[in-house]
């Protein structure tokens, strides 16, 4: 774990999708909550620019994206935080020399703060009033980071104390925060309020217009994901509940629902830390890695590796075995990327560490990182890392390498022209219908006519009536509305060149209204019609 200035460290519709295969059923989505909820799911017509999921992977404009980053948790604070806003309160200058920093270290993906409760730089500083000053300076963050080429995930919310956190929340409703109390923020029963000013704050951030570029945030491709909290856990409530996390995993339905339904385009992950007995790494906190992550609005798995903390004490061989579990666990049994969204080694050879940890995590097809953390001055002798830093040296071949495995000509720096179509690639799906008038069969075929195989597929399609699934097999399937988004098995994740893939699925519907879909896209890319 980490520790610096200002102490952000702290402690060691009736919808019901079914997926069948192997026997076994999952249940995958169900309540009215989850219309139009686009979890975990490529929008069905991917603005130009967006990165979002495919399969197991990270895609943008039509082709895997791997990235390398980093953290840099004060950016918001850069600035007098009072005064004039433009010219005083913050400080255009050093974010743009932050920005060219990062930029010509190959960070292509920056993790930021955006939130804090506290009256110096803060975006909220009391229940519902969000400071348009600092808001400001965070729409000048993104123009910033656009105009240098990289793009951001800002986490809505803290778990800790830092910057306030939800123990601030929790004090707005009377309640106390610290441990264990904070955990009542995830229970509605408990505390409502915490919900309600949780979601208010969110949608506020959402909708919010860049007064720059005159474009909202939800609209902003600048923006690779959302996480909704920094490292959530539901901890010391129960002992079942330390293993289960089934109040956090409801907290995180509720909430990746609210944002989908504000922001369809954007992915979203949890800012989860990984820890828990089975990987050998920090305990059970009510927060698994892999049931928290198989909800459907959530589109990647995150872990924050600290191996050289004192409860941890993991050699390097050892960090690279629990690396390589987090991503096993996510590309099999979750079924989405893996982002390794903060890690740090201190009192140790850092560039020897990053020397082997990176290559490995390559080699894992892990799908991005980002370390922990950036400076811009020497603020943490702990973990931070600033411009010239010998180990950036590794950073930056990691980055190389993992932009290598993009394939020719993907971008890696926001879009300038929203418009522009995705790049295709050649693919046939062919939907062969059996139709019973209130119920229906369909069996899917993909056909990979491209010369590169396929290694996890995510196919979106709008069925043209009253259609609502009621079971699928050899895929996972996620319905909002019309809309229908089937994510691979990992027995059905290869598509060799000139090969094909099915799968099958069930459903009810109003007689008169079955038929075939208009059209198909697969990861991305619109596909012929067989």
């Amino acid at each position: 774990m980490k520790d610096h200035p200002p102490g952000l460290r702290r402690l060691p519709a009736v919808i019901v999708v079914i997926a069948a295969a192997l026997l076994a059923l999952v249940p995958v989505l169900t309540g009215a909550s989850a219309r139009r909820a686009g979890a975990a799911a490529v929008p069905a017509a991917v603005p130009a620019g967006f990165a979002y999921r495919c399969g197991i992977h990270f895609c943008l404009d039509g082709r895997t994206f791997y990235f390398a980053g980093a953290n840099t948790y004060d950016l918001f604070t850069f600035g007098s935080g009072s005064g004039d806003t433009e010219t005083q309160y913050m400080d255009k200058a050093r974010i743009d020399a932050h920005f060219a920093n990062l930029q010509a270290d190959k960070v292509t993906v920056l993790r930021v703060w955006m939130f804090s409760h506290e009256d110096w730089h803060g975006f909220e500083k009391s229940k519902g009033v969000y400071n348009e000053q600092e808001f400001a300076q965070f729409d000048y963050i993104i123009q910033s980071a656009k105009a240098h080429g990289v793009r951001l995930i800002p986490v809505f919310e803290n778990y800790w104390e830092a910057y306030g956190g939800i123990d601030t929340r929790l004090q707005w409703e009377g309640l106390s925060g610290g441990h264990p109390g904070r955990a009542a923020f995830f229970d509605k029963s408990r505390c409502p309020g915490c919900f309600t000013s949780y979601k208010n704050y969110v949608g506020h951030a959402l909708n919010r217009v860049n007064h720059y570029s005159g474009i909202k945030y939800k609209d902003d491709p600048t923006i690779f994901a959302w996480e909704l909290m920094n490292e959530p856990r539901y901890q010391d409530q129960s002992a079942a509940e330390n293993v289960n996390g089934t109040t956090l995993r409801a907290w995180v339905d509720e909430m990746g629902a609210f944002v989908k339904e504000i922001d369809p385009n954007h992915m979203l992950g949890t800012g989860l830390e990984g820890h828990g007995t089975k990987y050998g790494f920090g305990g059970d906190e009510g927060n698994p890695f892999v049931s928290i992550h198989q909800s459907p609005y959530v589109d990647f798995t995150s872990a924050h590796p600290y191996p050289t903390e004192s409860w941890a004490n993991l050699s390097i061989d050892q960090t690279k075995a629990l690396i390589r579990a987090w991503i096993s666990d996510s590309h099999t049994l979750v079924g989405k990327p893996f982002f390794m969204g903060e890690f740090n080694v201190h009192n140790v050879d850092r560039s020897a560490w990053w020397s082997a940890l990176f290559p490995d995590f390559e080699a894992a097809d892990g799908d991005g990182s980002a370390f922990w953390w950036y400076q811009d001055h020497s603020v943490d002798g702990k973990f931070g890392v600033s411009a010239g830093a010998p180990e950036l040296a590794a950073f930056r071949a990691h980055s190389q390498r993992q932009v290598a495995k993009n394939g020719a000509g993907p971008s890696t720096s926001p879009s300038p022209s929203p418009s522009a179509s995705p790049s295709p690639s050649p693919c046939t799906v062919t939907y062969r219908l059996s139709d019973w008038g209130s119920s229906f069969n369909a069996d899917v075929t993909i056909r990979n006519g491209g010369a590169a195989a396929i290694n996890g597929w995510t196919l979106v399609f709008s069925f043209p009536g009253d259609q609502t699934i009621n079971s699928v097999w050899n895929a996972r399937a996620t319905q909002s509305g019309k809309r229908v988004t089937v994510t691979n098995e990992s027995w059905t994740a290869a598509i060799p060149a000139g090969g094909s893939v099915g799968f099958g699925l069930n459903g009810r519907s109003t007689t008169g209204t079955n038929g075939v879909p208009a059209q198909f896209t697969l990861n991305g890319a619109v596909c012929a019609k067989g």
